[in-house]
């Protein structure tokens, strides 16, 4: 205080003041309950897989589930459309994040009793169960999470809930790893779905999101038909849609690709379920953590279209780390760096990336289109993964199956470098963003 007048805070508490604001915070509730189920069909159920002695090929196969993550805007429309009876009177979006909550946690306990090696079939089904779940549960916890937020807090934000994200993801997977050691994977599974309860009590506590808009009640199958395309015509309506559809397919093919085998690769170098807790989980974190940190500083200096092209980089070279590791063999200081350099660039490109994300939504339809653009992210490398990343490393070997992820992150960089250049990252920008261009490169 200066003569009797309060002096705004400066320094490192401007900085991490927007860090604490219940927005963000809440963001950050909501990114924990999103990562882990996720982590449930991911590392963690590969890491099962192969300690059962189930083929590469088979284990592979089995990121098919994700392709229901990348389906997800199929139903998403329900999510932002249909009052569920009774709990619906606590709000559309509390109601169903209470209720697919519940849906996540009993598809994690019935995954948590299927049998691999007995049953590989109906372990598939399972994977799939909880993809549906999961996907179905991150639909409606981004609608929360965009419509929560203000158009400045739209980059912090976004990292807060990398940030739950990662923590979420990681400490689903470290606690399944070390209770499959002590009790078995049934025990670790069901241990882990009590991971859905941060978002459902954020929901509860904060209750619905001021920025949601309501579209008229439909009525007649045409007026229904309209509540299902209108989200996508919207979308398709703006200038550069079709470009900037195309950039959020190709961006991210060889990050997808190569991270959805990283378990394969510290399995056959003879690391232990301790080690990868440690490396691939411990410094994992920490690296993303910095990574968020950097990102959102990025962001706010540079703006949104120069930070997401750096992130594209850096998420292509991270690749190059795991084919270094791979040369070398088991070597813990070298599995510390590969995981340490691709945490840093995916906690940076989490931040600038889901905010360009969640700025191309119409608030309108926040649901529907923040799921067709999040599904569209992954789903060809997704695809690639499932149907032949497993023969490809038979083949190539993993260095040279790394080298080829790398390679595959070149189109999504030149894309994004274009799409700068001729405007229309700006021009397709949806209300989220803030303002009628929905421009969110000006820093706050």
């Amino acid at each position: 205080m200066v003569d009797g007048v309060a002096v705004e805070p400066r320094g490192a508490w401007r900085s991490v003041k927007p860090y604490l604001e219940k927005e963000s915070l809440a963001a950050f509730f909501l990114g924990i309950s999103s990562g882990f189920p996720f982590a449930m069909i991911a590392a963690t159920l590969t890491t099962r897989l192969a300690q059962d002695g189930i083929d590469k090929s088979t284990v592979t196969a089995f990121s098919l589930a994700f392709l229901v993550y990348n389906l997800k805007f199929l139903w998403a429309w329900v999510v932002d459309g249909v009052r569920l009876p009774v709990i619906g009177r606590l709000g559309q979006r509390v109601s169903w994040m209470l209720v697919v909550g519940l849906l996540v946690m009993a598809a994690v306990i019935n995954l948590a009793l299927a049998r691999p090696a007995d049953d590989i079939w109906w372990t598939a089904v399972s994977a799939v169960l909880v993809g549906i779940a999961g996907a179905t549960f991150d639909i409606i916890i981004d609608a929360y999470r965009i419509e929560t937020l203000k158009p400045y807090q739209l980059g912090t934000g976004s990292g807060m809930s990398q940030y739950g994200w990662r923590i979420g993801a990681a400490a689903a997977g470290a606690t399944a790893l070390v209770v499959a050691d002590r009790m078995g994977w049934q025990a670790a599974y069901i241990a882990c779905a009590g991971f859905a309860l941060p978002a459902m009590i954020t929901a509860l506590v904060l209750g619905e999101p001021p920025r949601r808009k309501v579209e008229i009640a439909r009525k007649g199958m045409a007026e229904m038909w309209q509540s299902v395309s209108g989200p996508f015509v919207e979308f398709f309506r703006r200038s550069g849609a079709l470009m900037v559809l195309l950039f959020i397919l190709v961006h991210k093919i060889g990050d997808t690709l190569a991270n959805l085998t990283f378990r394969l690769l510290f399995d056959d170098l003879g690391f232990t379920n301790d080690e990868i807790a440690i490396y691939d989980i411990g410094v994992g974190f920490w690296a993303l953590i910095i990574g968020v940190f950097v990102g959102g500083v990025i962001y706010a200096r540079l703006g949104l279209k120069k930070s997401v092209l750096i992130s594209l980089v850096l998420m292509a070279v991270s690749n190059l780390s795991f084919a270094f590791l791979a040369a070398a063999g088991k070597s813990n200081l070298g599995m510390a760096a590969a995981i340490g350099f691709e945490n840093f660039a995916s906690g940076y490109g989490g931040v600038v990336v889901v905010a360009y994300f969640s700025a191309l939504c119409d608030l309108r339809f926040t649901a529907a289109q923040y799921a067709l653009i999040s599904a569209g992210s992954s789903i060809v490398g997704r695809f690639i993964t499932g149907t032949t990343a497993g023969t490809l490393i038979e083949d190539m070997g993993y260095f040279n199956f790394y080298v080829l992820t790398t390679v595959l992150a070149l189109p999504g960089i030149v894309l994004f470098w274009w799409m700068m250049r001729t405007g229309l990252v700006d021009a397709a920008m949806g209300t989220a963003g803030g303002g009628e261009d929905g421009n969110v490169d000006t820093p706050h």
